[in-house]
């Protein structure tokens, strides 16, 4: 399960990953913005964040801003939240196999369509490593 959230700035990228998300049969929920009206980013963060936390089956969370940085900022002021702003392929698998991050940030306005669609499926489709070393460090900042 996964839940997605946007700004306004992020609402166009976020709108094109959540049907796309949808056409591959994965469940998932979008909790706004559900317009291009302007909308703070904040108020998008915590309300995917508090879904997050009220309901425990979901899996993943995606946030979209204009450029990632807040969304994921504000994500991460929650306890139960390891967000990471990913840019590429290659973060989008780090932050799941090293540092089991929950939540996806990434910028509408910076990352194009097909990047972005291919930096989502990276980030779901990797599991978290069994290696002692990074189950350690992540219990660490828990």
């Amino acid at each position: 399960k996964i839940v997605i959230a946007s700004d306004h700035a992020g609402y166009s990228l976020k709108s094109r990953i959540y049907s796309s998300l949808r056409l591959s049969q994965c469940e998932v929920t979008d909790i706004g913005s559900h317009s291009l009206a302007q909308s703070d980013f904040t108020e998008f963060a915590n309300k995917l964040c508090q879904h997050m936390k009220d309901n425990n089956d979901i899996v993943y969370g995606i946030v979209v801003c204009g450029s990632g940085i807040g969304m994921s900022m504000a994500a991460n002021r929650h306890k139960h939240i390891r967000c990471a702003l990913c840019r590429g392929l290659y973060d989008a698998q780090m932050s799941r196999e090293h540092n089991n991050a929950n939540v996806l940030a990434l910028g509408g306005r910076i990352t194009g369509e097909t990047l972005a669609m291919e930096i989502v499926y990276k980030f779901i489709n990797t599991e978290f490593s069994d290696n002692p070393l990074y189950k350690k460090r992540m219990d660490q900042i828990s």
